[in-house]
Order: C-alpha cells, then sequence, then structure tokens
C-alpha cells in the first residue's frame, strides 16, 4: 500500500539471545501467529501479501516471527489486504473462554439474515434470567452533575434501602480520597478497588440505589457485572447543564477554563455515549427541576422493578 512505510528501528529489532519473554515479546509473537494464519487460511504467500499490503516482504517475515513491532497503519494495511477486520490480527485478552469462542465461530459461519433471530432468541433468555440476578437494586450511570447523588439519595428514602456511592466504599477501603488514591496508586488501582467494592455491595444487597462514578464504563467488565446485577439507569442531561450543577456544588475549578472544560466534558460524554446507552433505561433531566426528575425516575423504576417493560 502505497505511503506505509514501517520503522526501520522496529524492522531491525530482535529479541535479545537468552533474555526472559516479556509480555511484549508474547504478545508480538502472537500478533505473528495470527498474521501468519491468516495468510495461510487464505493460501497466499509473504511475497503476495507483502505486494498487497505495501509492507516489505522482510518486515512480514519479522512480524510473523514475533520480532517486528507493526505500527496501528501497518497493521491495518496487513488486515485489508487479507479481508479481515484489524482486529482479529490482535491477540485476546481477558480469556473470553472456549464456549464464547465456539459461539462466535459457529455465528460466523450462519448467512447475516440469520443473525436477528438468533439475537432475540439469546436476549430473550438472557432477559429472563437477568431479571432475578438484579434483584432490587438500582444503579445510576453518567456524568457528574447529572443528579446520581440528589436523586438517588432521594430514590433510596422512597424505596427503603440503602444508598451506596461506590467512590465512597472506595475511600473507606483504600483509607483516602479519590483523588490522592489516583495520584499515589494509579488509576487501574482505582478500578481494582472500585471492582472489588462493587462486589462487595451485590453481594450484601438484595436491594440498594447505587450511585456509580461516571468512569465505571471505561473498565468493561466492572461495567458489565453492574449491568448484570442491577437496573441501571443512565441520567444525562445538556453538557451546560452538567457544568452548571457541578459548580453550584461548589466546585469553581471549571471556571478557571471554562472553554477547555466544556470541550472536555464533551469529548468525554461523546467517547461513553453508546457505553452509558446500554443501560436498562435512560432519563433526561435536561430542563427538569428536581421535583420533575425524581417523579421521572420513581415511575421509570418502580416500572422496571415490576417487570412492565418491553
Amino acid at each position: 500500500m502505497a505511503g506505509i512505510k514501517e520503522n526501520s528501528k522496529a524492522r531491525e529489532r530482535a529479541p535479545d539471545a537468552g533474555r526472559p519473554e516479556s509480555a511484549s515479546d508474547a504478545f508480538a509473537a502472537a500478533v505473528g501467529r495470527l498474521v501468519r494464519l491468516g495468510r495461510a487460511k487464505r493460501g497466499i504467500t509473504r511475497r503476495q501479501l507483502a505486494e498487497a499490503s505495501g509492507a516489505s516482504e522482510r518486515y512480514l517475515a519479522q512480524i510473523e516471527g514475533g520480532q517486528g513491532n507493526p505500527s496501528v497503519l501497518i497493521l491495518k494495511s496487513i488486515a485489508d489486504a487479507l479481508d479481515v477486520p484489524a482486529v482479529e490480527l490482535l491477540p485476546r485478552t481477558g480469556g473470553r473462554g472456549a464456549a464464547l469462542d465456539r459461539i462466535l465461530d459457529l455465528l460466523a459461519r450462519l448467512p447475516q439474515s440469520d443473525l436477528p433471530a438468533i439475537a432475540q432468541m439469546i436476549e430473550g433468555r438472557a432477559t429472563a434470567e437477568l431479571a432475578a440476578d438484579r434483584g432490587r437494586r438500582i444503579a445510576l450511570v453518567g456524568l457528574r452533575g447529572a443528579g446520581k447523588s440528589t436523586l438517588g439519595r432521594r430514590l433510596a428514602d422512597h424505596l427503603g434501602c440503602p444508598f451506596i456511592e461506590l467512590n465512597r466504599i472506595i475511600e473507606q477501603d483504600y483509607g483516602a480520597s479519590i483523588p490522592d488514591l489516583i495520584e499515589m496508586a494509579g488509576l487501574a488501582t482505582f478500578r481494582r478497588y472500585e471492582r472489588t467494592g462493587l462486589e462487595r455491595v451485590i453481594a450484601k444487597h438484595e436491594s440498594a440505589v447505587i450511585a456509580a462514578a461516571g468512569g465505571i464504563v471505561s473498565n468493561p467488565e466492572t461495567y458489565a457485572l453492574l449491568l448484570r446485577r442491577t437496573h441501571t439507569v443512565w441520567l444525562k442531561a445538556r453538557p451546560d447543564e452538567h457544568m452548571s450543577r457541578v459548580m453550584q456544588q461548589g466546585d469553581f475549578r471549571p471556571m478557571a477554563r471554562n472553554r477547555e472544560a466544556m470541550a472536555d466534558l464533551v469529548a468525554i460524554l461523546d467517547a461513553r455515549r453508546a457505553d452509558y446507552a446500554r443501560a436498562e433505561a435512560q432519563l433526561d433531566t435536561s430542563g427538569d427541576g428536581e421535583e420533575a426528575s425524581f417523579g421521572k425516575l420513581t415511575e421509570i423504576v418502580q416500572r422496571h422493578l415490576r417487570g412492565d417493560v418491553p
């Protein structure tokens, strides 16, 4: 592919003899196996793949041998030449399991026209089982300023159950504020405490209103647990309302760089929108006061607790 050039340093890189294999080495080797397998499946030579992708034959040999360090663009050009999504050339991390791999393989063999019916069948079975798993737990997700704390406390009082803010659980477990935790131990540690805290809350409470941090969606496994074990509601509002509510709570930091803060907020919302939309229900509080928003939230929650939803 014209214009695609491999990195010369990466091209010449080779692992030191006798050096223990690192995680990076293992990842590079796995990428190489996937490229080699993809080429073999299609019955094309390395030279043919080089011509189609724009990468040199020598560089492809290094990649397939686990000694290359392909850029995203090189990997995409190889994937295009093999007529597969680029993600198919990346090793799977997290161990999704043989059963799921088998299901995905079977689905790949079916015509596209059969997939909607299969998806509906799976969704119907999953929905029935999830109803029991969720109990009477309500989780509120969304950006800061959406009303999770204010409406969450009122909802918990209304339902006669505990109101639990995951961030407070994390702070109690770690013994420091969230900003201090992240600064001292890093975001990965915060996410680990978040997952542990959520698991404990779910195990302990059959009924509760849980306010999750807005960034919980950045951890797929933790967010999947939340969606699976609670009736999740996405509280949302217009970006300007999110900003004004944060400042009404006494945080005037956005004022120091108002334009940048608003742009950041919009970017975060855009990046998280699809994940937030996976919630069981949504409530747009834009333009509504607390009473009106609480009335709508109560109606949504009661409907889902009764199972009176499409």
